[in-house]
């Protein structure tokens, strides 16, 4: 069998522990309170605008091989009457010798609920499919003739559906979303190597929870706190909570604090519990508006547990341009 070398078998771990839960394969960016379309498909259309957006991630820096994300996406309305919003997102991710690379073709059905369409409710689809690769050339062995390990790039793909509910108003929102629907593997490998090919690949639905609101502090100071909680219905359940300050519109700057939280009883928990730290990341945050169709962000979050003195942090890049919008003109800002 093949014995991996110290570097390489952290990279292979971290791939592996990261499938499993809620690292890898639901790629998640810090700023997704800016544009929650990988979230929740049924965002899709909710800024009632042409928006398109671009986002780099460096996780984990310092370490060789750590992941690296990049993401393009692009939604608006279709419509006079705003109920029909679609998008399409494609998201490449690289961790050492693996890599993934994903489309989806989103459709929201937006509901107006009142007169004054203060209110909306969406039901939300995203189809689409992800390619997964393994590059043997980047793996360290020692049994150079191991026939188990590929001589070059080998790739597979999977299909996916994601399902969602978001309601809005002007003052907060709530959405539920599940990703993952495909999810049809028995199999307790991550990877499988026989032949050189991936025989299969370990996935598990995943539910995504937000909500939010928008306080006026004073005139033209907004306060936007907001919360995540992420469950793949087998391990611990992640929780996010976040609060960002919007001054005057243009600029805005808050925090964001990742924690594990003990919502559901798992058999697990009575084990293993009290030595999982709840600990995770903080992270820092700022939005610009250098005009009223660019925006510009930044993100950076540092590790709270033991993985903090062993890389330099997560940085974050998003850029935002804004096309047009399609009907009437929009009264409010869109601060979700």
């Amino acid at each position: 069998m093949k014995r991996y070398g110290i570097k390489s078998a952290l990279i292979l771990t971290m791939a592996l522990l990261g499938m499993k839960s809620y690292g890898q394969q639901n790629i998640q960016f810090t700023q997704y309170i800016f544009n929650s379309i990988s979230v929740n498909p049924a965002y899709t259309g909710y800024k009632e605008e042409w928006f398109g957006q671009m986002g780099l991630r460096s996780q984990w820096s310092g370490w060789d091989g750590a992941p690296k994300t990049g993401t393009v996406s692009i939604d608006g309305v279709i419509d006079e009457d705003k109920r029909h919003g679609v998008g399409l997102q494609i998201t490449g991710d690289q961790l050492g010798a693996q890599g993934a690379t994903s489309a989806y073709a989103n459709y929201a059905l937006r509901l107006q609920l009142d007169r004054s369409d203060e209110h909306r409710l969406a039901l939300g689809i995203a189809a689409g499919a992800t390619q997964y690769s393994l590059d043997g050339r980047k793996l360290k062995y020692h049994d150079i003739d191991d026939p188990s390990i590929p001589d070059g790039q080998i790739s597979t793909w999977r299909p996916d559906v994601r399902l969602g509910v978001y309601y809005s108003n002007t003052k907060w929102y709530a959405g539920v979303a599940v990703h993952d629907l495909f999810t049809n593997s028995k199999s307790g490998e991550d990877f499988q190597f026989n032949l050189n090919s991936l025989e299969s690949l370990y996935r598990s639905i995943h539910g995504y929870f937000i909500a939010g609101m928008l306080v006026e502090l004073d005139r033209g100071l907004m306060l936007r706190p907001s919360i995540l909680v992420k469950d793949d219905f087998k391990g611990p359940t992640s929780m996010d909570v976040n609060a960002m300050f919007i001054f005057n519109e243009k600029f805005w700057i808050g925090a964001s604090y990742r924690t594990r939280a003990k919502i559901f009883d798992r058999d697990y928990t009575s084990k293993t519990a009290s030595k999982l730290s709840a600990l995770n990341s903080m992270s820092g945050i700022a939005q610009f508006y250098v005009s009223p169709k660019f925006r510009i962000g930044y993100s950076y979050d540092h590790m709270l547990n033991r993985m903090s003195g062993m890389q330099n942090g997560t940085h974050e890049v998003t850029l935002g341009v804004t096309f047009g919008r399609t009907g009437r003109q929009v009264l409010s800002p869109r601060y979700f």
